[in-house]
């Protein structure tokens, strides 16, 4: 994770050298370097090791220094020093998404405010709408952004914790006498954020299982440990909590830990109506005591007469009813997966030529992908102009003629303007395959206004899907305004897809809000937003939040065929052009 905490560290230093009024092209590379590392997919620690942190771009030799000193130190001096010449307390402040470097020193300032428990007491008694600039929304903005933060701060998202999870669970799996190693928790439900980490193993060897555990690289911390139970604190703080259980009461003590709690209550009152009580150690008859062996969490459910209930949606939601009815739903597997409608490439903000992510594609078996780097509007992320587009469609072109099986579809991210304008022509619109809408700019609009600006883009008949509909960034940005029921009614009346962004700071349509999609009768999309290849992996993080809407493979556009999928874009064109 050292990448992720050095990347933190130069967008730090990024907004303390723009409070300080700094050289801003000195501002842009320490940004642009905190990007690359928070994408970065190699092992930062093995790149140093072969002396090829140069290549990682936007690194020069200065930033590279600072790389090396903090893998050998778990510091870097410069942060500390721009720390000393800046207010105190400035950098809590600039952790809120509200707020910028301009508004955290003018509230330093003029308040001295240095800690959020003030700036949070400075909002509620309306003393920061007085300052020049600010409004009472502002006010509201920052007590949002304080509660954001403070979330953030307790629950980490799921891209942060499956690649840990995976890690965790590969080191236990080695340990002689370990015969079985799972996640559970909300993890397991794949909930989008997680608050601890809970690891399940069956083992000959318990003491071997706590020795590795407790010894291992993640454990910053012991906060407890015992013969078959631990927990331990990552060094950035997040609980990693193990149990050692016997195999006869594996299965029980996976659907103890996986819950839901209300999952977990409702299936305990099944078990008492039928004489059974249902612990962590297994199911067991009334009054005797007698434990029935649950291996596997079919046993469990099984012995109350109920058919097993994927992890996703064991959230009391109405899964026992289905259950009990003989209609939970086949939900969506990664198998089911095409292709992928939202990939950038080095055109725009991405890192991977089209040759590269023609070939990831390929790998993975997909049929086709959809390349929608960024219209002209977003020029921070190199958005492509008319003439540049015009070249990358050739090039896709004639990349297609040497592909069998497979196809890259030419499309666009495209801005939604004000008023619903499209940031392309309708002329360059309709010579792709497929184009993603959207917003990008404009957050703060009021409902009225976003929700009009988002209906009108779905009436343009080339507009295939709208992208993160809400766009909402986990634990920095909060949902812009928007009346999703309008959206929704009006995505099925346009035959326009919705997007479910599987990127783990988006997630956007997030469970609930696709599950009522799908209810209201809209085609819902999983992509991923991929900006490098590794990304890709980000499908398997939106088939868990597919699979918490109760969502099986005919509800997703992208288990169709190709010339599924192209009938499916060409009807709506058909009927609306």
């Amino acid at each position: 994770m050292k990448h992720r905490e050095i990347a933190e560290l130069f967008e730090e230093i990024a907004d303390l050298l723009e409070v300080g009024g700094e050289n801003v092209f000195r501002i842009r590379a320490y940004r642009r370097a905190a990007q690359s590392l928070e994408n970065l997919t190699e092992d930062l620690e093995q790149l140093n090791r072969d002396d090829r942190l140069l290549d990682i771009p936007g690194i020069g030799r200065d930033l590279a220094d600072k790389i090396r000193e903090y893998l050998s130190t778990g510091a870097i001096a410069y942060v500390a020093e721009v720390r000393k010449k800046a207010p105190p307390g400035i950098s809590e402040l600039l952790a809120i998404p509200s707020i910028g470097p301009k508004s955290a020193k003018l509230l330093a300032e003029q308040l001295r405010i240095t800690s959020l428990d003030e700036l949070e007491a400075a909002a509620r008694n309306h003393k920061i709408c007085a300052l020049p600039g600010f409004q009472e929304k502002k006010e509201q903005n920052i007590l949002r952004g304080i509660e954001i933060i403070r979330q953030g701060k307790a629950r980490r998202h799921l891209g942060f914790a499956l690649p840990l999870a995976q890690a965790v669970l590969e080191l236990l799996r080695d340990v002689p006498g370990v015969a079985r190693a799972e996640a559970a928790g909300s993890l397991r439900r794949m909930r989008e954020t997680v608050g601890d980490l809970d690891v399940l193993v069956t083992s000959t060897k318990p003491e071997r299982v706590m020795q590795a555990f407790l010894k291992s690289r993640w454990c910053g911390r012991v906060l407890a440990s015992g013969d078959t139970k631990a927990s331990i604190l990552t060094p950035d703080a997040f609980q990693i909590d193990l149990r050692v259980v016997e195999p006869d009461a594996f299965g029980a003590a996976l659907v103890y830990f996986t819950g839901s709690q209300a999952h977990n209550i409702r299936l305990r009152e099944f078990a008492v109506k039928q004489g059974l009580k249902i612990n962590e150690y297994g199911v067991f008859r009334e009054p005797s005591g007698k434990r029935i062996v649950c291996r596997e969490e079919a046993d469990v459910y099984k012995a109350v007469g109920l058919p097993w209930i994927p992890p996703e949606i064991r959230e009391d939601t109405g899964e026992f009813d289905a259950a009990r009815e003989h209609r939970l739903p086949t939900l969506v597997d990664l198998d089911d997966i095409r292709g992928d409608f939202h990939v950038h490439t080095d055109w725009s903000d991405g890192r991977d030529t089209l040759e590269q992510i023609a070939e990831h594609g390929r790998r993975r078996g997909y049929k086709y992908m959809v390349i929608t780097d960024h219209s002209p509007s977003l020029t921070i992320a190199r958005g492509l102009t008319a003439q540049r587009k015009n070249a990358q469609m050739r090039e896709i072109a004639q990349m297609n003629t040497h592909f069998r099986g497979f196809r890259l579809l030419i499309g666009a991210e495209v801005d939604i303007l004000d008023g619903g304008r499209m940031d392309y022509p309708n002329e360059l619109l309709k010579r792709m395959d497929f184009v993603v809408g959207s917003v990008h700019s404009g957050f703060k609009q009021s409902k009225a206004t976003m929700t009009n600006r988002i209906l009108r883009a779905m009436d343009n008949p080339y507009v295939t899907m709208i992208g993160h509909p809400t766009g909402r960034l986990l634990g920095q940005r909060e949902a812009y305004e928007v009346d999703l029921e309008a959206v929704y009614r009006h995505a099925r009346e346009t035959q326009t897809a919705l997007e479910m962004n599987a990127s783990p700071q988006r997630l956007d349509l997030n469970d609930a809000a696709a599950r009522q999609a799908h209810e209201h009768g809209v085609t819902l999309a999983l992509s991923t937003d991929t900006h490098h290849h590794a990304q890709l992996d980000y499908m398997s993080i939106g088939i868990g939040i597919a699979r918490r809407a109760w969502l099986g493979p005919k509800d997703l556009l992208n288990t169709r065929t190709l010339d599924e999928l192209l009938a499916w874009v060409s009807r709506k064109r058909d009927a609306h052009g």
